[in-house]
């Protein structure tokens, strides 16, 4: 009996312990990748000027972001110009902008709903079944707000590889990939593996205590010795 008893009860303590550590490594991963999403999007680099064929003049560099242009010169001086018209905005910048301002307000909520979850914190503490719960939600809205940031900027650099490849696009109107898209593609893994760790679960809940202990009445019953 306290064979059986040792093999269905596995050690609590360790799991929690073990599943807090997760949850710890999955919010920092993901808290990381919330501010990198924040700078991406902020930033003027999502597609830069390329020097190829006959576009060698060296003097400037353009970049062009989200939210603005910007020109840069040999000399050190940046002219950046907000874009005039919400109207005149390419439905590609348009829709890289929805997703990635979805994607900071997920992160946003993640991060509040997360910490209530976590069991590091003493929110919930009292309720470790409703806790998880809210943990294992965190988790799912990281999850989609990495999504939103994935599908953004994989979208947005495609057109700028298709763009790029297209033989009617003149030589000087030719750009690559800048450096936010690579802070984006970045940031918005992290969000997806940060959000994957808050949804595991190591080991069994304390709601589970109970559970595998049927036999433990067998002794008090009439009519059976053990020796």
């Amino acid at each position: 009996m306290e064979a059986q008893h040792s093999q269905t009860c596995p050690n609590k303590p360790g799991a929690r312990m073990a599943n807090s550590g997760m949850q710890l490594l999955g919010f920092s991963l993901a808290f990381v990748g919330f501010i990198g999403s924040i700078a991406a999007t902020i930033m003027v680099q999502w597609k830069a000027s390329s020097y190829v064929g006959d576009n060698i003049i060296t003097a400037q560099a353009m970049y062009q972001g989200l939210w603005k242009n910007c020109v840069s010169q040999s000399t050190g001086q940046i002219q950046c110009k907000v874009f005039d018209s919400l109207l005149q905005i390419p439905g590609m910048v348009q829709g890289a902008r929805g997703l990635m301002v979805t994607s900071i307000v997920l992160c946003f909520v993640s991060v509040l709903v997360a910490v209530v979850g976590m069991r590091c914190t003493t929110c919930l503490e009292d309720q470790p079944e409703q806790k998880d719960k809210v943990a294992l939600i965190g988790g799912i809205l990281f999850i989609l707000s990495g999504l939103c940031g994935l599908v953004a900027t994989i979208w947005y650099g495609h057109r700028i590889a298709k763009e790029f490849y297209d033989p009617f696009t003149p030589t000087n109107s030719k750009f690559e990939f800048g450096a936010a898209l690579f802070v984006g593609w970045a940031s918005s893994s992290l969000l997806v593996i940060g959000g994957s760790f808050l949804c595991c679960k190591c080991g069994g809940s304390d709601s589970g205590r109970g559970k595998g202990y049927p036999s433990a009445a067998h002794p008090s019953q009439p009519g059976r010795d053990y020796v």
